[in-house]
């Protein structure tokens, strides 16, 4: 599952992280995940709390998740809207969290209707940050 694969990308981000700084224990990993996404938050704090049990420094560790609203800019009139997963079917969901460069080929500017748009946030996950002791 991309959840899966996601969750030990992290864990292992965060024992690199800990070994550069002579850690004992990693207390917390903060990570952001964007919308577009679209990850399973239930399966994926499963994948991390079943990977963090392999490695002792991270007996203790508080995993604190936040998601970060996806938001689009259009190239053509400068419009900003917000994503809505409701509007797309599952098939397009579904490609779109697999490969969210995708996201294109499935929704346009609400405003004219261009599919020419950047992401400006909302995409990827990432560790923001690793308290260690």
């Amino acid at each position: 599952m991309h959840e899966w694969a996601l969750a030990e990308a992290v864990i292992s981000t965060a024992l690199e992280a800990s070994k550069e700084k002579k850690a004992r224990e990693i207390r917390e990993l903060r990570i952001t995940m964007g919308e577009l996404q679209q990850i399973d938050i239930e399966i994926f704090e499963f994948a991390l709390n079943e990977i963090i049990k392999s490695h002792d420094i991270l007996k203790k560790t508080k995993i604190k998740i936040e998601i970060e609203n996806a938001f689009f800019r259009c190239n053509v009139c400068g419009h900003e809207w917000k994503f809505t997963k409701d509007k797309l079917s599952f098939e397009e969901s579904e490609s779109i969290h697999f490969i969210p460069e995708i996201v294109h080929t499935y929704l346009r500017c609400p405003q004219c209707s261009s599919p020419d748009f950047e992401v400006i946030k909302g995409r990827g996950v990432w560790l923001d940050s690793i308290e260690v002791r």
